[in-house]
């Protein structure tokens, strides 16, 4: 059993996995979230303090649901993230689709040299040595 401090109450609770809060705060937090979510709809283009504002939220916890993808900005918005790849600005994630596409690549290119290889007996001959035999 696994028993942590919650992040937001500081109370003991069971922790299973994810972040480190109780039921209770992720209840809360995610009611949060949602009234972020709609103020946001409803105001395009506001700026990361005024949200704080007006959802009595932690500008630290808006820039971290941009991060983890939850929340996601409009064209107009002037809140801008960093790429963590090369500083591009984006406007929610931790990568621009330049830096995410060169990982995905670089994952293909893991794979295909780590792929296994059919073993000789399987493989063609080029000698002609894969023809058909019948026995007598």
């Amino acid at each position: 059993m696994n028993v942590r401090a919650c992040k937001g109450c500081k109370k003991l609770f069971n922790y299973i996995m994810g972040q480190s809060y109780c039921p209770a705060c992720r209840e809360r937090l995610e009611e949060k979230f949602q009234e972020v979510k709609k103020y946001i709809q409803e105001n395009p283009g506001v700026h990361i303090q005024d949200v704080a504002s007006a959802c009595d939220v932690d500008t630290s916890q808006i820039r971290q649901w941009l991060r983890e993808d939850r929340l996601e900005l409009t064209e107009g918005s002037p809140i801008m993230l960093s790429c963590d790849g090369c500083g591009a600005p984006i406007r929610s994630g931790k990568y621009c689709e330049k830096c995410k596409a060169n990982v995905s690549n670089g994952f293909k290119d893991i794979l295909k040299t780590n792929a296994p290889k059919a073993p000789d007996s399987f493989r063609k001959k080029e000698d002609g040595g894969s023809k058909m035999r019948y026995l007598q």
